[in-house]
């Protein structure tokens, strides 16, 4: 368990950890895409502000007129001023105005009115960058503050200018800068932070840094050795390094965006993650170390116990038994083999004084047996006198009697014969009743031959016949008919017995079933229906019910005064079955 826990740890760690990396990149580029698209839609605007200005031609025509008249100079002064402050106001982020005609004129237009303007301001950096420009808009980036107004309070501003134009002639007519509150770019770069730990900077094409997030102290990277993006792939993510470096074009002013994220920063989480893994999987090994104790305890120790005592069955030790205090499944076991182990002794203390009687009736049948062979002996001497004095029939009762004595006395293969042999018994049986009744009794045997190896119960059929002589063809006047005969019907092999003898009415027939259906003749719901009659063909149904099973019997159908049938079902043998 604690391998499986850990390994499964590693893999989530390392999982986990691709994941957050992917993420962390794919929020980097959209935030840097935004952010590029954000500063081209900020650039856009001040752009238009300025074209807005160079294409007002009232003001370019001022910018050129010069009047010698000293009160027309002042009034055009406060048009072009009231041209620039109508711009002004029309942004709220503008912080200044300001127009540098080519006569050397600055014409302003800001929050602080009483500023002085620098006169060395030809001599400056952005001075050279606009008058290098073409007339396209020239973006001078973050100053501490206004470059042209040394009496403005230092205040972070973002200046951009351009080349004034007459559109008419083309002819330049003076320079115009702006300046406005770098809040909204320093918003967009801090929308390119994904971590506290992030820096940002917004660098032009000559490598100069426009703006940056960087705090005082920072470490300022080798920007020219950063990916740069290109037209194909305008934004570049890299994570090769110790940092996560993304980067995007600002395509309005040329602009290269950089986003840089120490990777220590974007694991953080994933550290925090960590610990918290390490403490649910310490936590787990310590709980799977007291379920493993407490499963050892309730279930693997009295499982032990329990196979001990078994081994010493196997060897043949009945005398022990298991005491274990475990779950109600455990328990459960156990008392259920300590119950098999003392009902197995009991069955050996059992079958060992069932062998000693067995070995008793086996000697005292010896003994016994002297008695059964001298008197069919005696039958069969007496029969031998009989045939020397010619006494035929006399001699064949003697001899049927010496054959049915024999037959039942044998009981070598317990209660077991066929059919075949049975009905041979009962040709014997028939012999004798046939001389008894003088003629009053005509017997027919019709039973298939294939099935005289049917296997069934000894001294099956003969109760049946004698129940048929007795209540039925004796009390009868006239010549009684009995037959014998198989039948197949519904995969189960028939015998019937059919006499045209008394018969029974209703109620004598239906206590005869009812005595059948009792169960080892100990049902005391039975009734008697007369000495033997229920009574014989209830032994005959219960030793054929023990052989063969609930669906086989006897069953009995008569009509007073018009005989009885009496139908015995058994299993249609399988082929060889009963041979021997």
């Amino acid at each position: 368990m604690t391998g499986i826990l850990i390994l499964m740890s590693f893999l989530y760690y390392n999982r986990t950890l691709s994941i957050i990396h992917t993420k962390v990149s794919d929020i980097a580029e959209k935030n840097i895409s935004q952010t590029a698209g954000l500063f081209n839609l900020m650039l856009q605007g001040y752009n238009s502000l300025s074209k807005s200005l160079n294409s007002n031609y009232e003001l370019t025509r001022l910018l050129q007129e010069k009047s010698s008249n000293p009160a027309v100079s002042i009034i055009n002064e406060r048009t072009i001023t009231n041209i620039i402050g109508a711009a002004y106001y029309s942004r709220d982020d503008v912080l200044g105005i300001h127009i540098l005609s080519k006569d050397g004129k600055v014409y302003s237009y800001e929050r602080q009115f009483a500023g002085v303007i620098d006169n060395n301001y030809a001599q400056t950096e952005w001075y050279k960058k606009l008058g290098e420009s073409s007339g396209n808009m020239v973006w001078l980036g973050l100053y501490p503050g206004s470059p042209i107004n040394t009496m403005q309070p230092q205040k972070r501003v973002f200046v951009f200018g351009r080349k004034l134009y007459d559109l008419d002639n083309h002819k330049e007519i003076g320079m115009l800068m702006i300046e406005t509150n770098p809040s909204p770019i320093m918003e967009a770069l801090s929308n390119v932070s994904i971590s506290p730990g992030t820096q940002v900077y917004i660098v032009d094409d000559d490598g100069k840094i426009i703006a940056s997030s960087e705090q005082k102290g920072t470490k300022r990277p080798e920007l020219e050795k950063l990916p740069k993006p290109s037209e194909d792939e305008k934004i570049v993510a890299d994570g090769t390094s110790k940092e996560l470096i993304v980067a995007a074009n600002a395509s309005l002013a040329g602009w290269t965006i950089y986003g840089l994220t120490p990777k220590k920063d974007i694991q953080a989480e994933v550290y925090r993650t960590t610990k918290f893994l390490i403490v649910v999987v310490l936590v787990l090994i310590i709980l799977s170390t007291v379920l493993a104790s407490i499963v050892s305890r309730n279930i693997a120790s009295p499982l032990k116990l329990l196979i001990r005592e078994m081994k010493k069955v196997e060897m043949g030790n009945f005398s022990g038994s298991v005491n274990v205090d475990s779950f109600e499944e455990i328990n459960s076991l156990v008392s259920s083999f300590n119950r098999m182990v003392h009902r197995m002794d009991e069955l050996i203390e059992t079958i060992k004084a069932s062998t000693v009687s067995e070995k008793n009736a086996q000697l005292q049948a010896l003994q016994a047996q002297v008695n059964p062979h001298f008197l069919y002996n005696t039958l069969d001497m007496i029969y031998w006198m009989l045939d020397e004095q010619e006494n035929e029939r006399l001699s064949r009762v003697v001899l049927a009697l010496s054959q049915m004595f024999r037959y039942s006395s044998n009981w070598e293969e317990a209660a077991r014969t066929t059919l075949g042999r049975e009905l041979e018994q009962i040709r014997h049986y028939l012999t004798i009743i046939e001389t008894r009744l003088g003629g009053r009794l005509q017997t027919e045997i019709a039973a298939d031959e294939k099935w005289m190896n049917a296997p069934l119960p000894k001294m099956t059929i003969q109760p049946i016949i004698e129940n048929a002589v007795k209540y039925g063809l004796e009390p009868k006047e006239g010549v009684g008919l009995l037959k014998v005969s198989t039948e197949v019907r519904e995969k189960k092999l028939l015998i019937k017995i059919e006499d045209n003898g008394m018969g029974m009415d209703g109620e004598t027939l239906k206590r005869v079933r009812e005595t059948m259906a009792a169960k080892h003749q100990r049902d005391a719901g039975a009734k008697d229906v007369g000495p033997r009659r229920g009574i014989g063909l209830r032994n005959v149904h219960d030793r054929l019910v023990m052989m063969f099973g609930e669906t086989y019997g006897l069953r009995v159908e008569s009509e007073l005064m018009h005989g009885t049938t009496v139908v015995v079902a058994i299993p249609i043998p399988a082929e060889g079955e009963g041979e021997g």
